[in-house]
């Protein structure tokens, strides 16, 4: 019975009640009122149900009817979605935008590429995952994710890069480490004895991941910045962190800028970039997101150090 229903006989049924006529109905369908008539008086014969009540001088709704118009409503949402997603595939636009961000991209651009995601494709799903160093490359390399952000310190074979920003990267202590205590620039030999927080990752072969920016003969070795940043807030060690991460822990004075005779005058940088598997092909959503990710990371960035200085 339900199977021979179809969807321009639901149509017409809404359309009817809508209007309040069938021919008011027939008028908003562009029909003639006797094709209207018939194709609700067919479906009231497959249903073997009396939807409209005719002993007046207009049709009403039986109740019977009116819970019919009701599902008819769900189906038809469903089936504008089926036409709009049809209507995409056409245009070679994605359902699904997937990306992996370093745990170093600035939160602020990453909420406000969501919100403005939000917006611009209500309908297609958007997965963000979170990853460290070569984690965030494989990923986009075994197909994980379309987009990727990546320091370029990772391993980005396979990968095409764009350039994207770059991370002011400060050595930082707790006010209560001995490092701190050093007013001038800090010489090699007072980092060596000191320990050194160290963000490292684990390969599944079991090896470490290559050493980053280590100066320290001595290190601690941890897997996420909320642990590093808090090692080193405790005065377990120093390390490097994001300028925009620790902004604020050095304004409330959690933290201290610490002068290195290593780097000079001028702070270490960690370069930021896009990153797609070679040859791939991106979609209309996935080249508006390259621009907004551009744009939206280089202005956290910019804003941090506006506000730092």
């Amino acid at each position: 019975m339900l199977e021979a229903l179809s969807i321009d006989q639901l149509r017409t049924l809404r359309a009817v009640a809508e209007a309040g006529s069938f021919t008011a109905a027939a008028r908003k369908l562009g029909r003639v009122q006797a094709a209207v008539s018939q194709s609700i008086q067919r479906l009231e014969s497959q249903l073997d149900l009396k939807l409209f009540d005719r002993t007046g001088r207009v049709p009403t709704l039986t109740e019977h009817g009116a819970a019919l118009v009701a599902a008819a409503e769900k189906i038809h949402e469903d089936v504008e979605a089926v036409e709009a997603l049809v209507a995409r595939l056409k245009r070679g636009e994605e359902t699904r935008l997937s990306l992996v961000v370093d745990a170093m991209f600035p939160n602020a651009a990453l909420v406000g590429f969501a919100r403005e995601f939000a917006a611009a494709h209500p309908a297609v799903e958007l997965t963000i995952a979170t990853e460290m160093l070569d984690a965030v490359t494989a990923m986009v390399r075994d197909r994980r994710a379309t987009l990727g952000i990546a320091g370029t310190d990772a391993d980005l074979a396979g990968l095409e890069q764009r350039h994207l920003a770059e991370l002011r990267m400060i050595a930082v202590a707790a006010p209560s480490h001995p490092l701190a205590a050093i007013a001038g620039p800090i010489e090699d030999a007072a980092l060596s004895s000191a320990v050194q927080i160290v963000l490292s990752e684990r390969a599944p072969d079991g090896r470490g991941s290559a050493d980053r920016g280590v100066l320290s003969t001595r290190t601690w070795r941890v897997a996420d910045l909320s642990t590093k940043h808090a090692l080193i807030v405790g005065g377990l060690g120093w390390g490097y962190e994001p300028e925009h991460l620790v902004r604020e822990a050095l304004a409330r004075g959690e933290l201290v800028a610490l002068r290195l005779m290593a780097w000079g005058t001028a702070a270490p940088l960690r370069q930021l970039s896009l990153v797609r598997r070679k040859r791939s092909a991106l979609g209309p959503v996935a080249t508006w997101a390259v621009g907004r990710l551009t744009d939206l990371c280089r202005l956290a960035l910019r804003e941090a150090t506006q506000a730092s200085t």
